[in-house]
């Protein structure tokens, strides 16, 4: 049975845990307590990435969610002591503007600041700037709470370039829709850790064997370009953006037909579809073009010999402050057991 709470507070420790593309150390450390927990046993990819045996025997199915967020990186220190940040991963202006971010220094000192334009006071912005759009290149940095008026006061404090800077996630739960930063794809995560709570608990037998990949490097292409040897299909639990023309829910999860790489494996896919409809579990069917992919994609293009399917939640927001549903992670969470299961 879906135990709503263990899913949401999982979800709000992996959020607890920045994890930036590149910095997977201690988001790595926490899914290894998690599945300390739960009592699976697990290895470490030389490269970040965590992967647990599931049990079973043959036909070996990898079902990934991936631990890495969006966010920042250190460019230069500009000469008012100001930062200038580049993205890591598809993050744009317009969607962190303002937001308060964590410096992570080389030496593992901390300091907080937020996203700005420049000038950051609309009432001393001229007219002609005031609608000018955001560019981390020339009109958006990072202002330190620190007192640091030259690039000698940062670099006093031991920030440099190269330094990842992670976004806050700002967590609210209301009436079911839960609404952070890396829902995308933290929510996934708490999503198969839900499910495999559920094989735990209820001694299922696996009629194959079973992986379960918390992946790293997924937000820039190469999550599970890796896989174990032997795989044979590959399942990825990923958002469902929302949009205008798109099938996705957020309260139900979405099997995906076709990303902006291509189509996914149509046998793989009509078998998850299968389980939904023998499951009676809310589901929908939905495409995702032009700027969409996911880690069973990543698997198929590093040369893998797999099969490889999607599922997620319908999610509003993508890459910027998302929002899902409660109702969403639980049916995500039911297909990935029962297809698990099948």
């Amino acid at each position: 049975m879906f135990d709503k709470d263990y899913c949401i507070n999982t979800f709000k420790r992996l959020l607890a845990v920045d994890s930036t593309t590149g910095q997977y150390e201690m988001i790595q450390n926490e899914v290894c307590k998690i599945l300390d927990e739960l009592g699976f046993k697990y290895e470490l990819t030389h490269k970040g990435g965590v992967i647990a045996d599931l049990g079973g025997e043959g036909n070996p199915l990898v079902i990934t969610a991936h631990l890495d967020d969006i966010g920042l990186m250190v460019r230069h220190i500009n000469s008012d002591g100001t930062l200038n940040v580049c993205p890591v991963g598809g993050l744009y202006p317009f969607y962190c503007m303002h937001e308060n971010v964590r410096v992570y220094t080389r030496d593992n000192d901390v300091y907080t600041g937020t996203v700005c334009r420049i000038p950051n006071s609309i009432h001393v912005t001229e007219d002609e700037l005031r609608n000018v759009e955001g560019d981390f290149r020339k009109n958006v940095c990072v202002v330190l709470d620190e007192d640091v008026h030259c690039e000698d006061d940062v670099k006093k404090l031991g920030i440099e370039t190269g330094d990842f800077i992670a976004l806050e996630p700002r967590f609210v739960e209301s009436n079911g829709y839960l609404k952070s930063r890396f829902v995308d794809d933290k929510a996934c995560v708490a999503s198969l850790l839900e499910a495999m709570r559920q094989l735990k608990e209820n001694n299922s037998k696996l009629n194959r064997k079973v992986y379960a990949y918390f992946a790293v490097y997924e937000e820039i292409g190469h999550g599970t370009s890796y896989l174990p040897e032997g795989i044979k299909d590959i399942l990825a639990i990923d958002i469902a953006p929302l949009g205008p023309e798109q099938n996705s829910d957020e309260r139900k999860v979405s099997i995906f037909a076709k990303d902006s790489r291509f189509p996914y494996h149509d046998g793989m896919t009509n078998e998850i579809r299968a389980c939904a409809k023998e499951n009676n579990i809310n589901y929908v069917m939905d495409v995702f073009t032009p700027h969409y992919g996911s880690d069973a994609d990543t698997s198929v293009i590093a040369g893998h010999d797999v099969r490889f399917a999607a599922i997620g939640p319908g999610t509003a927001n993508s890459h910027g402050y998302e929002r899902t549903h409660v109702d969403g992670l639980k049916n995500t969470t039911a297909l990935a057991l029962a297809y698990m299961l099948r």
